[in-house]
């Protein structure tokens, strides 16, 4: 249990209120006990039930997925500057030949349907002599399953958007927006890739089934800014935009592009005011996390019930290639080692009953997430990462999840966190850099962050 000591601004009465927050046990009140949240709805204690806590000592096995995701090979035509996959070793190349014998293989471990399947590279678009056949077979297996691809976008074109379309994929396009310039080439900058893109938003995005990927950097900090640029883009103030978290430092490139120690509270004012004032409502990083945040306090929720962010310790998320091995996440090679030594290769789905997650470190084992107090919003960086690539990974996720941190308690109180008491690195208590900088409490919000009320 950790619990912290908030100092609160009050923007209507330009006081400061003492909280109290439990970021296991998920409780908000002033300093006599007593709960200081504002809610329209009964608020229900949930149990939330006990994530699996997998590490190296604790494995997790996989059952019959109902996320599958497939890794069709890591090759690419574009090289990002932060990209998590530049410096993996890669594995055998996959190729068409592969597909029927991965097929012939599904009935002895995917039980199930899957619920969703997601097509994964590198780029996948690369390997569309691979992609069709499979995609195509797999649709006519899984009538039901949802599909989706992430693309770079430069190799659409209509024969293929009308092919997506037809197979009934979601489809994200990574850009960066007005940063883009880190990930190399823009294919917004070609004539017939823009045209492309473009034609494939017009066939999905009426459908919910399109939306542009942008990551946030300290070279691409505003959201509000990510956010004008796709809607000027497409013509659609309600344009989806999905990730735009922090990026996790996977190597030299993603810490020169992390947070410098100087940047992190003018980083925390910007994102505050961007989510507070509604200029970073389309952008799901954003969303998701504020309405989990928000009810993790209606309704809460205990920290023993979150899993890790990106979902692959759960026992029926599961990551293959072509050739039948299980990997620890889509984007590495059963070639590749994680950086406690472990092969990101843990099996192979002809034995998936001895598939065995270990290479993996989930928040709950680390020494600082149980101790931080936006555990409930961040859920850990990479579970792969350790030493430097972790520290800067997790200096990033700290500034990106406080902003939404203040926006929720402030949707739920009128109240606007500045300062946080309690087990913390100093350089961690100054939300805003309120001493220097009072400002953060100018300004009321445009209008009430639209959050949905769940229930337990």
């Amino acid at each position: 249990m950790a619990k912290y000591l908030i100092a609160a601004a009050d923007p209507r009465k330009n006081s400061v209120m003492p909280l109290i927050y439990d970021n296991m046990e998920s409780t908000l009140t002033d300093i006599q006990g007593n709960s200081v949240i504002r809610t329209v709805e009964a608020v229900v204690q949930s149990d939330g039930g006990i994530a699996p806590a997998v590490s190296k000592d604790t494995p997790l096995g996989k059952t019959s997925p109902r996320i599958l995701k497939i890794s069709l090979g890591l090759s690419c035509n574009y090289a990002c500057e932060y990209c998590s996959q530049r410096f993996v070793a890669r594995a055998s190349e996959t190729n068409p030949e592969d597909v029927n014998g991965f097929l012939s293989t599904l009935d002895s471990w995917v039980l199930n349907p899957p619920e969703a399947i997601e097509f994964w590279g590198g780029e996948p678009l690369v390997y569309i002599k691979t992609l069709k056949p499979l995609a195509e077979a797999l649709r006519a297996k899984y009538p039901l399953a949802r599909f989706s691809v992430i693309t770079n976008g430069s190799l659409l074109n209509l024969e293929l958007n009308q092919w997506l379309d037809e197979l009934g994929f979601t489809v994200s396009v990574s850009h960066d927006g007005p940063g883009h310039h880190v990930r190399g080439p823009d294919p917004l900058q070609d004539p017939e890739a823009r045209q492309a893109i473009l034609d494939l938003y017009q066939r999905l995005a009426p459908q919910g089934r399109f939306s542009f990927n942008a990551m946030v950097n300290r070279s691409n900090q505003s959201r509000a800014a990510i956010q004008a640029f796709f809607t000027e883009l497409t013509g659609d103030t309600k344009v989806m935009i999905g990730e735009g978290g922090f990026v996790d430092a996977y190597d030299p490139g993603g810490i020169s592009l992390s947070l410098k120690p100087e940047e992190f509270h003018t980083y925390r004012r910007q994102a505050f005011q961007d989510i507070r004032h509604g200029r970073a409502d389309r952008i799901s990083s954003v969303r998701d996390r504020m309405m989990s945040f928000v009810n993790s306090l209606r309704t809460k929720r205990p920290a023993s019930s979150l899993g890790q962010k990106c979902g692959m310790d759960q026992s029926d998320s599961i990551a293959v290639d072509l050739k039948g091995n299980v990997l620890t996440c889509q984007n590495v090679s059963a070639s590749a080692s994680a950086p406690n030594g472990e092969s990101h290769c843990i099996g192979n789905t002809s034995h998936l009953g001895d598939v065995a997650l270990t290479t993996s470190t989930h928040w709950s084992k680390r020494s600082e997430c149980p101790k931080c107090p936006v555990v409930q919003i961040c859920k850990g960086a990479c579970m792969f990462l350790e030493g430097p690539l972790w520290d800067a990974s997790c200096d990033n996720a700290y500034s990106d999840a406080l902003p939404i941190f203040a926006a929720g308690i402030e949707f739920l109180t009128g109240l606007i966190p500045v300062h946080i008491d309690g087990e913390l690195r100093g350089d961690r208590k100054d939300i805003f850099g309120f001493e220097q900088d009072p400002g953060v409490m100018q300004g009321q919000p445009q209008k009430p962050f639209p959050i949905p009320v769940v229930s337990a």
